[in-house]
C-alpha cells in the first residue's frame, strides 16, 4: 500500500483548532513540564459531543469525516454519527484504531492506556538492532508516517505521568512540545462520540481479523445512535459498545469477487458472534471483567452492506436491534 497521504498532517489543523477554540468547546489546555500538551476533554471540564466529533476526526488521521445527524430508526434516540473515508485502510487501522499499549508504574498507582491516532503511524523502537514499527500491524499495511507534530489520543481520566509522554515523543522522534495528548473519558460526552466514530474502524478491523485482503477495501460509511452517558465506568462503556454492536450500521465498497465480498458481509454482524445477545456491560461481567475472553468476533456493526465495485452487486446482512439497544441505553 503505498504511503500517499500523511495523518498527521491531515490532522494537525484540526488538533490547533481544539486549542485555539478550547473555551467554547469546554475544553481545558494544560502543558506537562516537559512541554508537551494536554487536551483535557472531560476529566475536569465538562467537554462536548463536537469535541468529541473532532477528536473523531483527529483519530482518524483528519482523513475522515465525523458528522451528526438525526434519524427515526431508533425513535428514543434519534441523535447519529455518521462516519465517512476514502481512505479507510489507513484512516482507520493506520491511525483510528486504538492498537499502543502504554503504561508506566504498577498498581492503582500506576498508568495504562491504549492509545490511538496518528502518533501511532510516526512511532518506532528498535529490535534486534533494527528499527520498527511499534505495532507489527504496520508492517502489513505497508504505511509509515512522518510529520514535525503529531497528536495522540487516551480513552482515559487521569492525566498521564510524564514518563508517558517522554515515551511518546521518543518513539515518534519529537521533542515533547511537539506532541500533544488528548483524553477523553469513557464516561464523557467527547468519550462517548469519539468511541462511537469507531464504528466503520471496527468493521475494518474486524475484516482484517476475518484476513479479507485489505488492499481491496476502497471506501467506507457508517453510522451508529449516540448513546446517553453515564457516570459508571463499566455502564459507559457497555453504552458505547452496544451503539455499534445493536445500533451500527456500516457500507464498505469493495474490489474483488463477488464470492469473497458476499461472504465478508456474511461474517461482519455483530450477530455471528457467540457473545451477541445481550448488553455488553452484562457479558463483561460474566467474563470477570477480563477483556480478553470476550469473543473478539463480538465487536463489529450490527447491520453491513459490501457493494463490489466491479461487478455492482451489492450483499446485505445483519440488522439493527432496537430491544437490545433500549436495554442498554435505559429509558
Amino acid at each position: 500500500m503505498q504511503n500517499r497521504v500523511s495523518v498527521n498532517a491531515h490532522s494537525q489543523p484540526i488538533v490547533k483548532y481544539l486549542i485555539t477554540y478550547a473555551d467554547k468547546l469546554r475544553l481545558q489546555i494544560d502543558r506537562l513540564p516537559n512541554g508537551c500538551t494536554i487536551i483535557d476533554a472531560g476529566i475536569k471540564v465538562p467537554g462536548s459531543l463536537e469535541a468529541g466529533r473532532l477528536i473523531g476526526e483527529i483519530c482518524m488521521g483528519g482523513l475522515g469525516r465525523v458528522t451528526l445527524t438525526h434519524t427515526d430508526t431508533f425513535s428514543k434516540w434519534p441523535l447519529m454519527v455518521n462516519v465517512h473515508t476514502s481512505n479507510p485502510v489507513i484512516a482507520c487501522l493506520g491511525s483510528q484504531y486504538a492498537g499502543w499499549s502504554l503504561s508506566h508504574g504498577e498498581g492503582k498507582e500506576g498508568f495504562y492506556a491504549l492509545g490511538s491516532g496518528p502518533a501511532r503511524a510516526m512511532a518506532t523502537k528498535i529490535k534486534d538492532g533494527n528499527e520498527e514499527p511499534v505495532e507489527e500491524l504496520y508492517k502489513e499495511l505497508n504505511y509509515r508516517d512522518s510529520h514535525t507534530e503529531t497528536a495522540i489520543v487516551m480513552e482515559v481520566d487521569k492525566i498521564p505521568p510524564v514518563e508517558v509522554t517522554d515515551k511518546i515523543a521518543r518513539a515518534c522522534k519529537l521533542d515533547p512540545n511537539h506532541l500533544t495528548v488528548i483524553l477523553t473519558p469513557t464516561s464523557s460526552l467527547a468519550g462517548g462520540m469519539q468511541v462511537v466514530a469507531r464504528v466503520l474502524e471496527v468493521a475494518l478491523h474486524k475484516a482484517h481479523a476475518l484476513h479479507f485482503p485489505l488492499e481491496n477495501i476502497i471506501d467506507g460509511t457508517g453510522c451508529a445512535p449516540v448513546p446517553p452517558p453515564h457516570p459508571n465506568f463499566i455502564k459507559a462503556m457497555g453504552r458505547t459498545n452496544d451503539a455499534i454492536l445493536f445500533g451500527g450500521r456500516v457500507h464498505l465498497f469493495v474490489k474483488g469477487s463477488d464470492e469473497a465480498a458476499e461472504t465478508l458481509a456474511n461474517e461482519l454482524p455483530s450477530s455471528v458472534s457467540r457473545d451477541y445477545g445481550k448488553p455488553f456491560a452484562e457479558v463483561f461481567k460474566e467474563y470477570k471483567y477480563d477483556f480478553f475472553k470476550v469473543d473478539a468476533m463480538l465487536f463489529s456493526p450490527a447491520s453491513v452492506i459490501v457493494t463490489t465495485v466491479d461487478s455492482g452487486r451489492s450483499f446485505h446482512a445483519g440488522e439493527v436491534d432496537v430491544e437490545l439497544l433500549e436495554r442498554s441505553f435505559g429509558g
